[in-house]
């Protein structure tokens, strides 16, 4: 096992990469009507409202037009915001994205590691403190939490509310980003349990404005980051 201490290096790789507080857009193509052209748009239009991070989570799609989509998405991105795969290791070695985010019950930190070298990004998706501490243990640069509040993504799954990130905080020092109902009059919430960001899915690639959206929110995360950063669990 790989203690907190040893994983602190891999924290300042994160920190590095990613201005705090981060922004995190998940994609999801049912959000605009599966229209694969029109949701590489509105990411691209997000970024440039300030998402810092782009989760490509496309499960249902073949490897091959996986790839092309996270292909054509890091195109248009540019270097303007970092890239990762959902699960799919493979995919974001060969497409060279910067990472992949395992879920809870997914890849191995260390079978990931091997696939897409030191240099790339491991994110763990939890829901307990337990699955948090482990993914620690494991190796893993950062957690996405969840799930903050109720979402329309997740009409299923019970919110546990940001008192679970501070809980994780007490535990974990890895950076922490919180997933699930994050709106621009929630956010705050979020930020003040601990988080180091928040990521969404229809808040933003839903909006009638993407670019409008994603900036409403990143200004909300900053005004909150600038109040509550110091809570954050990364030094």
């Amino acid at each position: 096992m790989t203690s907190p201490s040893r994983c602190r290096p891999r924290v300042s790789l994160v920190t590095g990469l990613l201005p705090r507080p981060y922004l995190c857009l998940v994609t999801d193509r049912s959000a605009v009507g599966d229209d694969t052209k029109e949701m590489v748009q509105r990411v691209t239009q997000a970024v440039l409202g300030g998402v810092d991070l782009v989760q490509v989570r496309e499960k249902d799609l073949p490897a091959g037009e996986l790839l092309q989509l996270t292909q054509s998405l890091l195109e248009s991105v540019g270097g303007r915001a970092k890239l990762i795969v959902n699960d799919r290791a493979d995919i974001a070695l060969v497409a060279r994205a910067h990472g992949v985010q395992l879920g809870e019950e997914g890849l191995p930190v260390a079978a990931a590691r091997e696939i897409i070298g030191n240099g790339g990004l491991i994110g763990r998706s939890v829901h307990s403190v337990a699955a948090a501490t482990q993914a620690q243990d494991d190796g893993a640069d950062f957690l996405i939490v969840g799930t903050m509040f109720a979402s329309r993504s997740h009409p299923g799954k019970t919110p546990t509310g940001p008192g679970l990130m501070q809980e994780i905080l007490s535990k974990c020092k890895l950076p922490l980003i919180g997933i699930g109902g994050i709106i621009p009059e929630n956010a705050s919430v979020v930020i003040q349990a601990g988080a180091s960001g928040v990521a969404v899915i229809s808040h933003i690639l839903a909006a009638s404005d993407p670019r409008a959206a994603a900036s409403e929110l990143k200004e909300a995360i900053c005004e909150a980051w600038s109040m509550y950063g110091n809570q954050a669990s990364v030094e």
